[in-house]
């Protein structure tokens, strides 16, 4: 029965063995070797081994806030109309909304009427001003949705442009973006780096940058400004104007169903859009009741295009036309396909890794690791003959299934998780040196082969166990504390312990037991 059992597990084994194979080959090598199941998955390189673009970006709080007060002062100032309620001087600032109320209202009737907009705002009032802020609980929540809300956006972006693997994760109150294999560290800051909120709102009217000196705007209306490509510079768009538009938005980025790069007539390019239901519904309304108005397509607070109605638009299609290169029109309709960023992002730091630099720590890595494999085989045949080649096997196998296992769980391998690797290595020795002393011991003890051999694996058990679990428990903390190369180096470490607990202790004793089964030895030379 016990036969049966241990062939089960070599079987196992050797099954696990053909997956990893992709992952030790590579793409281009499995192609031409593997069949086509076994084509993937291969192991991810970190940014130190494949060179590319590295981001630490801090979200504006600031802005976020004020834009979220801003939101919640319109509902407010409706809330207050609803009741009849005459108030004055609304402001929306990173601190909170003031305003002036002007009729005498109790206390209780005011936070029943701010906890009907929101029911974590609070309110302080002095005479007829009243100031209303969030709680703080409401505002550290409010940053973890944006937060989140930021790293799927900028996922959804850098996937776009064909990236494979981005490491994308949050650090504190930060982001890191690090981006292997990418060779254009200016065109990922800015893909990630633009709020890309798109509305579509009326224009009032259109003034030269010399009536906008003494026009004063209504407090219905703002003053936006060309949007300037990168050929905008020695080419404009057309004459040096301001457009005054309503603040009303009428559409925004967020009825996008999807947006492409097309070409006009005149072969330059320009932005297709498409727009759900009700996006369309409105789109339609829109352009039936203002035909003869200009429509501003208004991107980051600057007017991309605003083309003239000429009648209305069924179907919720149209272009956004504007000068724009060709790679312009590529950001851009990668940019709203994504979606907009909940609040501006600032780069406190960016670094540019050459993939020079990363096959050279390929190469020492891999021979560093390939001497230490060498140096153990040689030792461990040194100090136990037949017995060290059960343990160099399990050690091979070891470093099979490690890197198939971080393929497939689409670990990253990193510097430091090489590093990881060969003390791994030295490690699952380590258990199988356990082993062998025990049985050594045994043997002294005057049991059998068949007995020493049983007992070295059984008391030599809980030493390994106790051994590995300290050494988990503290990659646990690096990686729950660390960041970066630390927790690169804490997973490969990890599961390199639990590979090595399977290999060290399953499969080579599987194997010493088919040998014993086979050979039957009367003496063991240890």
């Amino acid at each position: 029965m016990w036969s049966w059992r241990r062939l089960s597990l070599l079987v196992v084994t050797s099954v696990c063995l053909v997956l990893s194979l992709p992952a030790l080959m590579g793409p281009h090598v499995a192609a031409r070797v593997l069949p086509s199941f076994l084509r993937g998955p291969f192991l991810t390189l970190g940014l130190d081994l494949q060179g590319g673009a590295h981001l630490l970006l801090e979200i504006d709080q600031k802005k976020m806030v004020s834009d979220h007060y801003s939101l919640l002062m319109g509902s407010l100032r409706r809330k207050l109309r609803d009741k009849e309620c005459r108030y004055a001087a609304f402001r929306a600032s990173p601190t909170g909304i003031s305003f002036e109320l002007l009729d005498d209202k109790p206390d209780a009737f005011l936070l029943e009427l701010l906890h009907s907009v929101d029911g974590a705002l609070r309110m302080q009032r002095t005479g007829e001003t009243v100031h209303v802020t969030l709680s703080e609980e409401s505002l550290a929540a409010l940053f973890k949705r944006a937060q989140e809300k930021s790293i799927e956006t900028i996922r959804r972006r850098v996937d776009e442009t064909g990236t494979k693997e981005p490491v994308i994760q949050a650090q504190g109150d930060r982001i890191l973006l690090q981006v292997p294999g990418a060779d254009d560290p200016e065109r990922v800051k800015a893909l990630v780096g633009k709020t890309a909120r798109l509305t579509f709102q009326l224009v009032q009217n259109v003034l030269s940058l010399d009536e906008m000196q003494s026009f004063v705007p209504s407090p219905g209306d703002e003053i936006l400004f060309s949007f300037e490509s990168e050929e905008g510079a020695q080419e404009r768009r057309g004459p040096n104007v301001a457009y005054v538009v309503q603040k009303e938005v009428l559409l925004s980025g967020d009825m996008l169903v999807d947006a492409q790069p097309s070409f006009d007539e005149y072969e330059r390019p320009q932005v297709s859009f498409r727009l759900n239901g009700l996006g369309a519904e409105l789109f339609a309304a829109v352009t039936q009741k203002n035909v003869g108005r200009l429509f501003a397509i208004v991107l980051d607070g600057s007017v991309v295009s605003a083309p003239q109605i000429r009648g209305p638009i069924p179907g919720g299609q149209g272009v956004i036309q504007g000068n724009f290169s060709l790679k312009e029109a590529q950001d851009l309709s990668l940019l709203m396909r994504a979606g907009a960023l909940p609040a501006p992002l600032k780069v406190l730091e960016e670094r540019l890794i050459g993939p020079g630099l990363g096959a050279d720590s390929i190469q020492k890595g891999t021979l560093s690791t390939v001497l230490a494999i060498v140096l153990v085989v040689m030792i461990m045949f040194a100090a136990y003959s037949v017995f060290a080649g059960f343990a160099n096997v399990a050690l091979l196998v070891n470093l099979v299934l490690l890197m198939g296992g971080m393929a497939y769980l689409g670990a990253t391998l990193t510097l430091p998780g090489i590093a990881g690797i060969a003390l791994t290595l030295g490690m699952a020795v380590d258990a199988n040196v356990l082993i062998n002393e025990r049985i050594k011991e045994e043997l002294r003890l005057g049991r059998s082969v068949r007995g020493a051999i049983d007992m070295g694996y059984q008391r030599a058990m809980t030493t390994i166990i106790d051994s590995n679990l300290t050494t988990l428990i503290g990659a646990f903390i690096l990686y729950s504390f660390g960041t970066g190369p630390v927790r690169g180096f804490a997973v490969t470490l990890s599961m390199g312990i639990l590979i090595s607990m399977f290999t060290a202790v399953l499969l080579s004793r599987a194997l010493v037991f088919l040998w014993f089964a086979y050979k039957r030895p009367q003496t063991l030379w240890l």
